[in-house]
């Protein structure tokens, strides 16, 4: 027997017994010819008194036998911290060279990521590890209970264009053909419904070659929901559900549902954004119309002025903000401040008093505060601010960092013009079912078609996102037509979906939520590799295995293939 009992659970009634604990060696400090071992393991930590010196390092990992016993004065930061072990032996089960980084220092992620079994062995990852568990068992607990059925769907799948890129797997029995990885099960759950699942989900490996980020990997998981017999406010009402139980269950946290919806028009109108942070109320303003005929060039030629109203920034702020604005393609910022004793800014002697008036009546500034304009193209303009409120937010402190703030935004458009190939592409996927009014425009004007599509925001980041699917082989291949996918490429790519839908298929919907995304959020966090056990680097790279690596050419031959040099 390799322990009695694990490093986390003794305690004073425990005192007198003869216990047998393994763990690595936390902490060792000398006393004379005595050794204090603290032991630890995934449970907590013991201290172990060695009556004579054993040759150890940190991060041996040893078995100890010995009696448990009593201190006279305990130790408050342990939970064990009223006992300690007498050892009578000490057996190395694992010896240990000098450690590579020290686990409890700042690190660098190249570090982290080298020596990841190593940084797993922190109690705060394994935490958040345990934590990202207990999420899982909670989704799979409220599924169950709502009669949701869990259906694996395949790894190894047909490549079709979902909106990233794929990453593709040649076939060794199938010269020159390739599978993909699912960038999702999306075809296949559509699939589930025409078969008469009614009600699945998945916890699901989801795969996208894209560039990274913070909360991005080229591997990640969803939580996947479709159902069929339903309309947009029942698949709403499941998510909205789902997520107040996973809530309470992890957090002990009560949120107010129903959650509140935005559509998509409102909101980039108030925010600037399809993802925003409801926390704070600090609201855009468009004032195109307002300063056109003004002498301020910037403002009288620009296809859009957009602005939102901070508090009081200084100089230097305003410049950082600017960079910040920059980023996102605009050509700067410009401002006007607002004091009790009026309105001063550079600009203002291009505009007239009367335009000034309006401005500070129609953006309802206040005496110590500071307005700041984007005059560009709309996007540009919506995404500069948009930013800028986020972190004004966040300077400012204009919102409870403890709060969830959930919102759904609803009705998208279906399309998006998308300037490089002059072509509509779906602004989510080509699977959403336009609103029933909106059909008549699928031909004539694409733009104008709204989707019924939805996506839930958590505290400014989009966790997920569904709609009610297309389920009519005539107005999927109508949508298609209007992306300029020819009916040769329908079938080639989509005909097996296309077929199935001409055997009765049911009217049907859902959603997915990132779940390494909502995780991380739940505790505060935006890094989604703090909770996932082996996460690529920014270069998508594995540095502990060192993955992507070559292949033997052997193995290139037996798949077909000639790499490119």
């Amino acid at each position: 027997m390799h322990r009695t009992h694990t490093c986390g659970e003794l305690r004073k009634e425990h005192a007198g017994e003869e216990v047998t604990l393994s763990g690595w060696v936390h902490v060792i400090r000398e006393h004379g010819s005595k050794q204090f071992v603290d032991l630890r393991d995934r449970y907590g930590v013991t201290q172990v008194v060695l009556e004579e010196k054993a040759d150890i390092r940190r991060e041996t990992v040893v078995k100890v036998t010995g009696k448990v016993v009593e201190k006279p004065k305990a130790n408050e930061k342990l939970a064990t911290g009223e006992i300690e072990v007498q050892a009578s032996s000490c057996k190395i089960l694992g010896p240990a060279d000098p450690i590579p980084m020290e686990p409890e220092a700042e690190n660098t992620e190249e570090t982290r990521l080298k020596y990841r079994y190593l940084d797993l062995r922190r109690p705060d990852m394994q935490a958040k590890l345990q934590f990202r568990d207990d999420c899982a068992s909670s989704v799979r607990k409220h599924m169950h209970a709502h009669g949701f059925t869990e259906v694996e769907t395949p790894i190894l799948m047909k490549s079709t264009p979902e909106g990233a890129r794929d990453y593709i797997v040649p076939s060794r029995l199938h010269k020159g053909k390739f599978y993909a990885l699912p960038q999702s099960p999306q075809i296949y759950k559509q699939i589930l419904m025409v078969a008469g699942m009614d009600k699945y989900f998945q916890i699901v490996k989801c795969f996208r070659d894209e560039d990274l980020r913070a909360d991005r990997q080229p591997e990640f998981t969803q939580v996947d929901v479709e159902m069929s017999f339903v309309e947009q406010d029942d698949v709403i009402a499941l998510g909205d559900e789902l997520l107040k139980n996973v809530v309470k269950d992890v957090l002990g946290k009560d949120v107010k549902t129903p959650f509140p919806r935005l559509s998509y028009a409102e909101a980039m109108d108030k925010y600037g954004i399809d993802k925003p942070d409801a926390r704070f109320e600090l609201f855009l303003h468009t004032l195109t119309e307002l300063v056109k005929d003004s002498e301020f060039k910037v403002f009288s030629e620009a296809p859009c002025v957009r602005c939102l109203v901070a508090p009081a920034l200084s100089r230097k702020q305003i410049d950082k903000y600017t960079e910040l604005a920059k980023t996102y393609k605009a050509k700067g910022l410009a401002y006007l401040q607002v004091t009790k004793d009026g309105v001063d800014s550079p600009i203002k002697k291009f505009l007239s008093d009367e335009v000034v008036d309006k401005i500070v009546k129609e953006t309802g500034a206040k005496p110590d505060s500071t307005i700041l304009f984007v005059a560009d193209k709309e996007k540009v303009a919506n995404d500069a601010l948009a930013h800028i409120r986020n972190a004004l937010g966040k300077q400012f402190e204009l919102y409870d960092p403890e709060e969830l703030n959930f919102l759904w935004v609803l009705d998208f458009p279906l399309f998006e013009w998308n300037e490089d190939t002059k072509d509509w592409t779906p602004m989510h996927h080509m699977f959403t079912m336009p609103h029933e009014e909106h059909l008549q425009y699928l031909e004539s004007d694409p733009g104008k078609v709204l989707a019924q599509a939805h996506d839930i925001v958590l505290n400014g980041t989009e966790i997920g996102g569904g709609s009610i699917r297309v389920h009519h082989k005539d107005v999927q291949e109508r949508v298609m037509k209007a992306m300029n996918i020819s009916e040769e490429d329908a079938k080639k790519k989509f005909g097996f979906m296309l077929e199935a839908f001409q055997y009765g298929a049911p009217p049907h919907g859902g959603f997915a939520l990132g779940f390494d995304r909502m995780v991380a959020l739940f505790q505060g966090e935006t890094d989604i590799r703090e909770y996932i056990a082996f996460p690529k680097n920014k270069a998508a790279q594995s540095l502990m295995d060192d993955a992507p690596s070559d292949v033997e050419q052997e193995q290139l031959d037996e798949l077909h293939l000639t790499v490119k040099k």
